[in-house]
């Protein structure tokens, strides 16, 4: 089994500063890619950010400039720092891993319990 662990959502008003992380524990080979997605009311999850266990990343238009996503391999932790924030970015944030528990199977999609965050105006 795989758990993914978020923390450090919260309140905070626009402008501020947000980081989230998400530890991954359990059966672990290799992680390929790990990232962040959000889901606000009434809209469909997105994709905010990702990265490779090389360090490439990848993110949303709407949050280039101001989310950096960053990951720890020797942790099995990644973390988005979030600044300059917009109530716009008010969600529960979900992290997400593509878990491949031992050589022989594929990646599998592991998520997050998710963590609320909300920016007032």
């Amino acid at each position: 089994q795989v758990q993914l662990v978020e923390s450090g959502g919260g309140l905070v008003q626009a402008g501020g500063s947000l980081r989230l992380s998400c530890a991954a524990s359990g059966s672990i080979f290799s992680i390929n890619v790990m990232g962040w997605y959000r889901q606000a009311p009434g809209k469909q999850r997105e994709l905010v950010a990702a990265i490779t266990s090389g360090g490439s990343t990848n993110y949303a238009d709407s949050v280039k400039g101001r989310f950096t996503i960053s990951r720890d391999n020797a942790k099995n932790t990644v973390y988005l720092q979030m600044n300059s924030l917009k109530p716009e970015d008010t969600a529960v944030y979900y992290c997400n891993a593509d878990v491949r528990v031992t050589p022989l199977l594929s990646p599998y999609p592991y998520w997050g319990q998710g963590t609320q965050v909300t920016v007032s105006s």
